[in-house]
Formats: structure tokens, sequence, C-alpha cells
């Protein structure tokens, strides 16, 4: 779920613009875990062309 689309319980903003300290501190807490993946260094077409790699190993192994 990205921060965009969150609502806030506290001051009922969206989460993005960080109006409050609860906004803020939600903001961080999720810019943090997202760059925290294992994958998260790499953008969508790297991860599509890594897959198409991995099946066409797997399809020459079979």
């Amino acid at each position: 779920m990205t921060y965009d689309r969150l609502v806030c319980a506290n001051c009922a903003a969206p989460v993005n613009e960080g109006r409050c300290r609860v906004c803020r501190a939600v903001r961080q807490q999720m810019e943090r875990e997202r760059d925290q993946g294992p994958f998260s260094g790499l953008n969508p077409a790297m991860l599509i062309a890594l897959m198409v790699l991995l099946v066409a190993a797997l399809a020459l192994l079979a």
C-alpha cells in the first residue's frame, strides 16, 4: 500500500500531505520499509527482465 492513498485518523487529511505529527511519522515509517526490500533497488523493467531470464533458464533445463 502507498501512503498517497491513506487518510490519517488523527487529522482526516491525506497522509502524503503530512499535516500532523502522526501523518509525518507514518510517512517516514513507510518510506523506511519501502527502502528495505530485497528488490528495492530494481525498477519494474529490471524485475520483468529477470523473470524472463528465469523462465528462459527453466525452459532450457526442461
